[in-house]
Order: structure tokens, then C-alpha cells, then sequence
């Protein structure tokens, strides 16, 4: 198991992980820091233990915005899925109907030569 220190708002704490993590714990410690930093900045040093729940807070809307935008991807990826698999009908449609006139139309091509063979 992978140990890591870290330093969020100037003080450092040590974190187990599992092993190969540790370079992600250290950028996601890096991360919640600058959000502790510029709250410190903006709220004054209110404690680290307001500082930190007020950066989670932080991170936990910006992960909820991230959910609502990955549910609207999806929904619009499915939307268009759709709309392709629509055009791939309509596609397959043009198709048959292009193959049934292009049939016809050599059929009538034999009758017109057949009759000028036969005059």
C-alpha cells in the first residue's frame, strides 16, 4: 500500500493509498489546495476545518455540474444516434426505391432493343 504526503493550506498530511496512486493523490491534493488557497484568500483564515468543508463543497457542486452535463451529453448522443439511424432508413429506403427504378428501367431497355432487333 502507497503512502503519499500532501500539503493543503500550508500543512502537510500523510495519506494512504493503493499502489500506483500516488501521483493522482497528489494532483487531487494539488487541486483541493488552490481551491483552499483562494478561499483563504477571499474568506479570510477561518480554520482549517471551514476551509477544507468549504472546499469540498466547492468541488462537490463542480461534480454535480459535471454529472448534469455528462446526463446532457449522453441524452444528446442518444439523440443522435437516433436521428442517424433515422437517415440510415431513409438511407436504405432511397436505395431500394434507386435499385427498383434502375430494374425497370433496364427491363424496359431490353423490350425497346428486342423490338428494334425484331423490326
Amino acid at each position: 500500500m502507497g503512502q503519499v504526503n500532501v500539503s493543503i493550506n500550508d500543512r502537510s498530511y500523510s495519506v494512504a493509498c493503493g499502489d500506483g496512486e500516488e501521483e493522482h493523490l497528489r494532483e487531487l491534493a494539488r487541486y483541493l489546495d488552490g481551491h483552499v488557497g483562494e478561499l483563504a484568500k477571499s474568506v479570510g483564515q477561518v480554520g482549517d476545518a471551514r476551509l477544507l468543508l468549504l472546499a469540498g463543497l466547492l468541488v462537490a457542486d463542480e461534480y454535480a455540474d459535471a454529472l448534469k452535463r455528462v446526463e446532457s451529453l449522453t441524452a444528446e448522443v442518444k439523440s443522435l444516434k437516433e436521428v442517424q439511424q433515422n437517415e440510415l432508413g431513409r438511407e436504405e429506403a432511397v436505395e431500394q426505391k434507386l435499385t427498383s427504378f434502375m430494374s425497370d428501367a433496364a427491363g424496359r431497355i431490353e423490350k425497346m432493343a428486342d423490338t428494334l432487333e425484331a423490326s
